[in-house]
Formats: C-alpha cells, structure tokens, sequence
C-alpha cells in the first residue's frame, strides 16, 4: 500500500529527473555553443586578416591614383612651362631682329649726320625722321613687356580631396542573417555645418557633414515656409551644399536635411534658421533679359544697343513684402520713351515692355509723362504690369525727364499695389492695384538710352500720403 510520503517521493524523483535532463541539454548546447565561439574567434581572426587586406589594397588603389593624378598634373606644369620658354625665346628672337634693325638705322643715321652737302641731306632728311619716329613708337607699344609671366597662374585645388579623404570611413551594414546578403543599413543624420551656412539678399546657402559610418547615396534638404509653417523638398541630390533662390524677403527660414540610402531614409540633422535681407539689393540679370543690350561690370547699368526696344529685368522677383527702387537716367536721346516699372518673368523681351498687352501704364517721353489706362486686360494673365501709353491718356503731366532725373518704383505686395516717383514726387495715386504673384524689376528701352538702377532704397516720404 502505497504512503502518501513514497507518492510525493516518486513525484519528486520524477520532476527530478525531468529537469536534469533537461538541464544535461542545456549543459551539451553550451558545450556546443562554446566550441561555436572558438571556432568564430578563429573565424575573427582570419576574417580581419582578409578585411584588412580590402582595406589595404583600397587604400593602396586611392595612393596609386593619387600618384597617376600626379604625373598628368605635373605633365601640364611641363607644357605650361613650355609653352612659356618658347615663347620668350620667340620674343627674344624677334627682339633680337628688331634691335640689329634698329642698330643698323643708329649707325645709318648717324652717317647721314655726318653729311656735309644739305641738298643731299634734305633728299633723305625727312624720310629719317619719320623712321626713326615710326621705329621708336613701335619700340614702346610692342617691346616694353614680355609676352609671358615668369610666375605660374595656376594653384592646386586640395581642399575637396582632402575633405574626402577626412571623410573615409567605414559603414554601418544592417545585422547579419543567415541565407541574406549584407547591406548598408540606414543612414544617420547629417550634421549641418553652421559656419558654411549663411544667407543673402532672398536666397539661403546649407551645408552639412555626411553621418559617420553610413552609406549615402543622397540627400534630401526641406525648408519650412520662412514663417514657421510646413516643411517642403527643395533639394534632392549627392551634394553636400545647397544654395536655395526666389525666397521671401525679411523671413526666418528653418532647414533641415536627412541621408537616404537603398535601405531607406535616415533621421532628419538638427534645425539651422537663416534670415533672409530685410530690403532687396538687385542689378540687372543679362541673362534673364532680352538681348542687344549692354551692361556695365557690377550690372547695375544698362544700355540700349539697337533702335527695336529690348526689356531688361532685375534679378530678383518679389511675392510679398515692400520695396522701393530707382533708375537713374544716365543718358537719354530724343525720340526715345523708355518705360520703368515691373514684369512678370515670361514677359515679352524683343518689344517695348507690356506692348503685348492692355493694363494699366506709365511711359516717359523727353517733354511729358503719361499715364494711361489702355484696357481692361486680366493682370493674372499678363506678363508686364507697366506699359508704355500708347492710346487715350487719363492725364499728362507738364515737364518730363532729362540726364540725371530719377524715376522711382514703389511696389507693396502687402497691399498689392505699385506707386512711381519722378524726381522724388509722387505721379498722382497709386498706378496700378490687385498685384499677385511674383515681379521682376523691369525697364525697356532702345538705342540712346542709358540707367543705373538703385537698390535696397527707402521711399520718399510722400509715399505714405500717397
């Protein structure tokens, strides 16, 4: 018969039993799993000899290039150098020639010095004169300076090389699974670089630090709406710097930027905020204007080549915000009527500007100004805003312009409208309202005339009357 004390014995031998068993398994996959890591450790080891052997011959790749770069660059040094000896020895050559020349015509002339009979001398007296005289000012405009400079105007550009050589690192690759090829895994966040970062006139400029150990294979900038509103995509390439045009004047911008590779995108970098230019500095854009017409260096003249009109346009466009500007007439012709004011930027180039169109305009001709209102035609379509008079004028104005007069462009975007001044005085009320969307500075004109556009102004103060 059976105890209750054998019964709780049994179940216990039993549970016993069953747990050293299962222990002894344990006890065998860990004597297994122990041999797994020797066996890995040598793995290890052989596997850091082959690595270290990628890294090497890569590395030796990099420096072999490097010294094939060498030699091509130093070959062009060579034939720079070259051509500068030849050239020299050529300009020796024919200094040369000229000075025995010139010799020859010392020693001839003084012989003829020595002439006692004046009828002979006069017979050559004059033809010597003009020699010597043609010799000399051809001496001083051709021989006074070597054709080429001893000194090399050439300097290596290292600095992208050595940013990228600092930049050599290893990658993150994802965990590695069994029956699954390695990949990179996804990137870190860039790091912005805040001292390259900067911001001028409308237009900011980012640059950021690839993620460490991270395999990019781009990148993806966004900035917000300069007044603390959603992100937006900007850019999307391999660059690692991004200048960003056409941005509202006087705003905040916030930026970010995120690496992305086939893996997927990585964490976005810390913010930056730029601040944009509270007033707008522009000049003229020749290439954003039409053509046959001139320019001044810093592009902040303009003048008229042919008699056809030709638009030239600022280079900057306004949505919003307040902005004055000038042209300052620099020279001016009769029969001429240039015309100021602003344009959208698929406005007609070949044609005095706004012809194309009927809106509200302001033209000035040598005697009087006019302002007209030459239809209804729908702002939203047009692509001038100001245009030369040419129909039924609301009003003239008696005097007119000259050299030196200045005609003023006041253009609020907060109200939507466009003012002129001729001279600082208001020309009546406001020229023309309902503005939306995005304007250039612009002015036509055509052969004799010339302006100089200023920028970044305050209004005269008769504009808040105005």
């Amino acid at each position: 018969m059976w105890l209750p004390s054998q019964e709780i014995m049994t179940s216990k031998e039993t549970e016993l039993s069953h747990n050293l068993q299962q222990l002894s398994e344990r006890a065998r996959s860990t004597t297994e799993f122990i041999q797994r890591l020797k066996g890995m450790s040598d793995k290890v080891n052989e596997n850091c000899e082959e690595f270290e052997a990628v890294v090497s011959a890569q590395c030796e790749a990099l420096i072999q290039a490097i010294h094939n770069r060498r030699i091509q660059l130093l070959e062009c040094i060579r034939q720079d150098k070259e051509i500068r000896v030849r050239a020299l020895k050529d300009q020796v050559v024919t200094c040369t020639q000229r000075l025995q020349q010139t010799t020859a015509l010392l020693q001839f002339c003084i012989e003829a010095l020595k002439e006692t009979d004046s009828a002979a001398f006069l017979q050559i007296g004059s033809m010597l004169i003009s020699r010597v005289a043609n010799t000399d000012h051809s001496w001083h405009k051709e021989w006074t300076a070597p054709r080429v400079s001893p000194h090399f105007d050439l300097t290596l550009d290292d600095k992208s090389v050595l940013r990228a050589i600092d930049q050599l690192n290893f990658i993150q690759m994802k965990p590695y699974v069994d029956g699954e090829e390695r990949v990179p895994a996804a990137p870190a966040a860039p790091t912005i670089i805040p001292e390259e970062c900067s911001a001028e006139n409308n237009s900011v400029t980012v640059a950021w630090q690839p993620p460490p150990h991270s395999h990019v294979e781009g990148y993806v900038l966004e900035l917000d709406d300069g007044n603390g509103g959603d992100f937006r995509e900007v850019y999307c390439g391999v660059e690692t710097i991004c200048t960003v045009d056409g941005l509202h004047f006087h705003c905040l911008y916030n930026a970010r930027v995120k690496a992305f590779n086939s893996s997927g995108e990585g964490e976005y970098s810390d913010l930056i905020g730029l601040q944009t230019a509270e007033v707008a500095w522009f000049t003229f854009d020749p290439i954003l204007s039409g053509p046959g017409l001139q320019y001044s260096e810093d592009n902040t003249r303009v003048t008229g080549e042919g008699w056809e009109h030709r638009v030239a346009l600022g280079s900057v466009g306004f949505s919003r915000g307040i902005h004055y500007w000038e042209f300052t007439i620099d020279k001016y012709d009769a029969d001429t009527d240039p015309a100021f004011g602003i344009a959208r930027i698929d406005v007609t180039r070949d044609k005095m500007l706004g012809e194309d169109l009927y809106v509200h305009g302001l033209s000035i001709y040598k005697h009087n100004l006019h302002r007209g209102n030459l239809g209804l035609g729908n702002v939203h379509r047009s692509p001038a805003i100001l245009v030369p008079a040419r129909g039924a004028h609301e009003q003239r104005v008696e005097g007119g312009i000259h050299v030196g007069s200045t005609i003023g462009v006041l253009l609020d975007l907060d109200q939507h409208i466009l003012s002129f001044f001729v001279n600082e005085e208001p020309q009546g009320s406001v020229a023309f309202r309902d503005l939306y969307g995005v304007f250039y500075p612009a002015v036509s004109l055509n052969r004799g005339v010339s302006v100089t556009v200023h920028t970044a102004l305050d209004p005269p103060s008769d504009s808040d009357e105005t």
